[in-house]
């Protein structure tokens, strides 16, 4: 008598296969997401962070901080309020540098300054005015995980 195998076959190893398959996609799928790409070479998007005091007073430190970097402009947003430092990036010598300078209320120039590089997949910083120095260590915002995947800035 001739009986057909496949019928006789479990379903397991087929049910092996499909999870062994899907258990890798979903780790290669984790490992993209969660690994963000190196500063230096993908600087362009939102950063935030919260500057940290060195010296002086009136320091932005209280809130967060934004970072937004794109091929040709810069901005830089103490605790993300009204005053915005702007800049041109230059990603070739991983130079970030944006500034605002006002008029204080002596009419004389009020200059604030923000320099930052990467390190490794963040960018550290120093922000400056004649009363504050302040560092600052930005990392892209976790609910942008996706779009930083993705690279849709």
């Amino acid at each position: 008598m001739i009986t057909d195998a496949s019928k006789h076959r479990s379903p397991l190893p087929h049910s092996r296969k499909s999870f062994a398959t899907l258990a890798t996609g979903l780790t290669v799928v984790a490992a993209l997401c969660g690994a963000a790409a190196p500063a230096a070479d993908d600087p362009y998007g939102d950063w935030v962070g919260t500057l940290v005091k060195d010296q002086g007073h009136n320091c932005p430190v209280n809130g967060t901080s934004l970072l937004q970097i794109q091929p040709k402009r810069m901005i830089f947003t103490p605790e993300m309020g009204s005053l915005v430092l702007r800049g041109k990036p230059d990603k070739a010598k991983q130079h970030y540098h944006a500034q605002l300078v006002m008029e204080d209320a002596n009419h004389k120039p009020l200059p604030m300054v923000f320099e930052a590089h990467p390190v490794g997949d963040t960018f550290e910083g120093v922000y400056g005015t004649p009363e504050c120095r302040a560092h600052i260590t930005l990392k892209r915002p976790e609910s942008r995980s996706w779009k930083n995947f993705l690279g849709n800035d």
